[in-house]
């Protein structure tokens, strides 16, 4: 009651001084044209395109880099995991050695430098580095083959830049590498974590029905820490979606930039922005939890 009754005193002064100042309230400027553009935009999207729209566009940026990111730190951490499990001493060592250094140094910090000192110090187009003659990588972005209406599309070099495939930008690449290589120092742990709560008695067990270390690991290992790991891998995926937001430092078009920059700026209304900030990562996270949540039930029956 009393937390109620602060926030409806909250709300009532602020609507008050607000209409004191003559200042305007209300979401109608969704609806005007934002006359910018947007580096990156997955959907329709034209200075003409109102605001709703352009929101859209750095809500979809927002899912994208979170996405990829969560699979990749996934994918590295299961793989450093096992590195710090095992007997080998080289390869604990390794690992250890990889989880002390990413998770120790700050996030924007890397951000900062696999942008400005790996993706913006990669050769020009005319000097891309190339795999196949099908992808090329230089500092205008990542350039990979990529199925649309007329078939297959391969990048090509025309003029000072390359034109068909899929391009991924130079900000969207340094952050999804900077955000997954850093969170996977923190999902290895939990990874390890849940290996380690797994019995010997288990292990021994399939040791002695004749499955390889790896069989045990795949289907014994494994599937035990799924039922350990998943709530904190769970709360930590709520994480890298709030790290995300870091993107903006590296001007990546993200609900940050856009909303509660852009939008923020060009509108003078701060208010709605930010509330349309705020509201859009409690609900991505809600989603987060509430899938998190159903994967441990099922795993737990």
């Amino acid at each position: 009651m009393a937390a109620t009754a602060l926030v409806l005193f909250i709300a009532h002064n602020l609507t008050a001084n607000l209409q004191r100042l003559g200042v305007h309230t209300g979401f109608a400027f969704l609806e005007r044209p934002a006359g910018f553009a947007i580096s990156q935009t997955l959907i329709p999207f034209n200075e003409g395109s109102t605001y709703f729209r352009a929101f859209l566009v750095a809500l979809v940026n927002t899912l994208l880099v979170t996405a990829l990111s969560i699979f990749l730190a996934t994918v590295i951490g299961f793989v450093i995991a096992l590195a710090r499990s095992s007997s080998n001493q080289l390869m604990a060592g390794v690992g250890a050695l990889y989880v002390e250094t990413f998770r120790n140094i700050p996030l924007l910090i890397q951000l900062l430098f696999w942008y400005f000192a790996v993706v913006q110090a990669l050769p020009l187009p005319r000097q891309s580095i190339e795999v196949g003659n099908a992808i090329f990588l230089n500092n205008r972005g990542l350039f990979i083959p990529w199925l649309d209406a007329s078939g297959l599309s391969l990048p090509r070099l025309e003029g000072f830049n390359f034109h068909g495939g899929l391009v991924i930008l130079p900000e969207l690449l340094a952050l999804t590498i900077g955000l997954s290589i850093y969170s996977a120092a923190f999902i290895a742990e939990i990874m390890r974590g849940g290996i380690q709560a797994t019995s010997r008695g288990h292990i021994d067990a399939a040791y002695s029905l004749g499955l390889t270390k790896w069989q045990t690991t795949r289907l014994v290992v494994v599937p035990l820490a799924l039922r350990v790991i998943v709530p904190p891998l769970g709360a930590y995926y709520i994480v890298i979606l709030k790290n995300s937001s870091l993107g903006s430092a590296i001007a990546y078009p993200d609900l940050i930039l856009i909303v509660a920059g852009t939008i923020l700026n060009q509108t003078g209304q701060p208010i709605e922005a930010m509330t349309i900030t705020l509201a859009t990562y409690l609900v991505l996270g809600l989603a987060l939890a509430f899938i998190t949540s159903a994967i441990n039930r099922y795993l737990a029956r």
